[in-house]
């Protein structure tokens, strides 16, 4: 996985400015970065210059004396990325951006609600919101500032956009991206019915995810291992660029011929995930420190009870989530290749992969590849990680298209006698 802690400020700010345009999560000229260095300079995105073709000769220097070093001109918001440094010595890095789902809440002066998954609510922590005040004024940098010493890490601005701050930016970033998930989840899911929150026990539950596994270094590496490290690090990344994946979740795993089974570490960024990274998962969970790890559980289960299965992906895409935090079953009876693909699709609840990961595993079979857990995930399973992709990509897909029904009109699912005809000509069990 990549480490930015050894890279120059300006390329780390090159690198997250550039990610969060190809994003989507800002425009050419909206948003602003910062990095604290050890020694009190504040490297800083300029202003006024194309975020999609920034390089790290844009990236302005500003002295603790407040000399400023570079072609151009620091940010009109520096103000208040100087005044969350002073009331917040533990943030070393700022995010500033204006995300469209962000920026929809700020307009109708609302905070994103975390507490629809646990993997947003644990990453976001507390969110705030600052009254408006005209860009790079004193009076914005002390709105922000005060939300910041009030323990936010997070703040939405009224009418402006979002900041985030943290120890490092790909800390802040994933923060970041978690929040603008959270937004447009519950934006989604509001086309449907009104979302459901977590209870607290739910979240206390569930924090067990939250465990850090380490991958353990192997003696020897098979041949088989290797290829199999190598896809699914290839299918981690396109599926975060498919937008089926964020940063901080998203989990493809592959069987190997001797029981055991690989999986992604939960602290892996997806977009830099590499094979090293990889979990190994012996017969027994505990021979690889996922004895804490629900997750880890509940795919081992899926491998023992079912040995035509050969991966199992777990993930949290937006459009499904809106079917997942609601009480609304995701229809597969839209179009042919949604039929195919998904057959039915099992809803559970939260409690049944957190407490019971062994018996959620027994649910599966040929006419039930995929479930869906209430507050938290979609599961599939596959005979290959390519069948297992390829019915994630349809589910997402076939959620967005029921949403987008939804402004048109009444939703007409294909018939019995339609479904039918399709499991005759597919030759389907």
């Amino acid at each position: 996985m990549k480490h930015f802690g050894y890279m120059h400020p300006a390329d780390q700010l090159v690198t997250f400015m550039q990610r969060i345009y190809q994003r989507g999560l800002t425009t050419t000229s909206g948003g602003n970065l910062s990095v604290l260095d050890d020694n009190g300079d504040v490297w800083i995105t300029p202003s006024g210059i194309d975020k999609g073709s920034l390089t790290r000769r844009d990236i302005m220097r500003v002295l603790p004396d407040g000399k400023t070093e570079g072609i151009h001109t620091p940010s009109v918001e520096l103000p208040f990325h100087k005044k969350i440094y002073e009331k917040r010595p533990d943030i070393k890095a700022i995010i500033h951006a204006h995300s469209p789902a962000l920026i929809a809440f700020s307009l109708v002066r609302r905070v994103p609600d975390t507490r629809f998954t646990p993997d947003i609510h644990f990453t976001c922590g507390k969110v705030g919101m600052a009254a408006y005040a005209v860009p790079g004024s004193r009076e914005l940098g002390d709105n922000i500032a005060e939300k910041f010493g009030e323990g936010c890490d997070m703040v939405l601005l009224e009418n402006h956009g979002v900041v985030v701050g943290s120890v490092d930016l790909s800390h802040a970033y994933a923060m970041f991206e978690a929040l603008e998930f959270a937004a447009r989840t519950e934006i989604e899911a509001g086309k449907l019915s009104r979302p459901v929150e977590l209870t607290k026990e739910q979240l206390d539950m569930a924090k067990w995810e939250q465990a850090d596994l380490s991958a353990a270094p192997q003696k020897t590496i098979s041949s088989e291992e290797r290829d199999a490290r190598r896809n699914i690090c290839a299918f981690t990344h396109r599926a975060y660029d498919q937008f089926l994946f964020t940063c901080t979740q998203g989990t493809f795993s592959q069987r190997l011929t001797d029981g055991a089974f690989l999986t992604a570490p939960p602290s892996a960024d997806r977009k830099y995930m590499e094979e090293a990274d990889i979990l190994h998962i012996g017969k027994s969970p505990a021979e690889s420190g996922g004895s804490q790890n629900y997750f880890i559980k509940f795919i081992q289960a899926v491998y023992q009870k079912h040995p035509d299965i050969q991966s199992v992906v777990i993930a949290r895409s937006p459009n499904i989530m809106a079917f997942a935090i609601t009480h609304n079953e995701l229809e597969t009876k839209t179009i042919p290749e949604s039929y195919l693909q998904l057959r039915n699709i099992r809803k559970i609840p939260f409690e049944a992969i957190v407490k019971h990961p062994e018996e959620t595993a027994e649910i599966f079979c040929s006419k039930v590849p995929i479930a869906l857990v209430e507050n938290n995930c979609i599961l599939v399973t596959g005979d290959s990680l390519m069948n297992a992709y390829d019915r994630l990509e349809v589910a997402e897909y076939s959620a967005r298209a029921i949403l987008s029904a939804k402004t048109l009109g009444n939703l007409v699912p294909i018939n019995d006698q339609q479904v039918h005809d399709i499991e005759v000509a597919f030759h389907m069990k």
